[in-house]
């Protein structure tokens, strides 16, 4: 484990390298304050469509489990045949079957995810079959873009909202005002189609891009997001961490 710093100075450790996956063999991060007084509500965050990128959500992972909380952070690889379906759900029947035994609260986790990841934490609420019926305790959706196939269910969220299904909990999405990737628009749409199915749901939209929200900046040369001190992005994934630890209920 690897002691480090989280939100108001609060030291937070990291288990690298956990196997979640019995058949896959994939593996996961976990976040959590040291010396926790008690169990914590758990956050299970999905990063985007780059295959096994886990690392790119640690500046939030760390940030969140600062403020409280349990963050998981999974590799999946969106060029698998199912086009990460399998890792994905994995990933989740661990986070609801394994998360007690890393300090978790035994509740039902919050679901977050970035750009494809968020669309496939959606889908996941919208289509509780593919889980068992459980669905996660809300979802956070990170510069998402909801009108394309989740990759949890094959259908893209928006379709299933036009077919009449509800996510059946709160929906909280932050995007990027400058995110010239996925623009705002998306979670815009989507905030419109809740609203008119009648599910709770937020918008923020804060003065940063697509890397941003999860406290990075992409870097051309590798073709990956990294960690970033860029104000905006900093401030920006601060507020997710925050908004991540008010839906869970942390009292940290």
């Amino acid at each position: 484990m690897a002691p480090d710093m989280g939100m108001a100075d609060t030291a937070v450790e990291t288990e690298h390298g956990l196997v979640y996956g019995s058949s896959s063999g994939k593996r996961l991060d976990a976040y959590r304050p040291v010396n926790a007084p008690g169990p914590l509500p758990v956050v299970l965050l999905w990063h985007g469509i780059g295959p096994d990128e886990r690392d790119i959500l640690a500046p939030l992972a760390r940030a969140a489990a600062g403020h409280g909380l349990l963050a998981l952070v999974p590799d999946w690889r969106s060029d698998a045949a199912d086009g990460g379906r399998a890792h994905l759900l994995e990933s989740l029947a661990f986070a609801h079957e394994e998360a007690g035994g890393l300090g978790g609260d035994g509740r039902p986790c919050v679901l977050a995810g970035w750009s494809a990841g968020a669309g496939a934490a959606l889908g996941v609420a919208l289509r509780p079959e593919s889980t068992d019926g459980r669905r996660p305790r809300a979802v956070v959706g990170l510069a998402g873009h909801y009108g394309l196939p989740a990759r949890t269910t094959g259908t893209a969220p928006l379709t299933d909202l036009a077919a009449g299904r509800n996510p059946g909990v709160p929906v909280h999405l932050v995007h990027g005002s400058g995110d010239t990737v996925l623009p705002a628009r998306h979670s815009h749409d989507l905030a419109d189609a809740l609203r008119a199915a009648g599910a709770t749901v937020t918008l923020q939209e804060p003065d940063t891009d697509h890397a941003g929200v999860i406290m990075t900046e992409y870097d051309a040369t590798t073709n990956r997001c990294v960690p970033t001190a860029a104000e905006h992005a900093l401030r920006a994934g601060r507020a997710a961490a925050g908004l991540l630890a008010e839906v869970a209920g942390s009292t940290a």
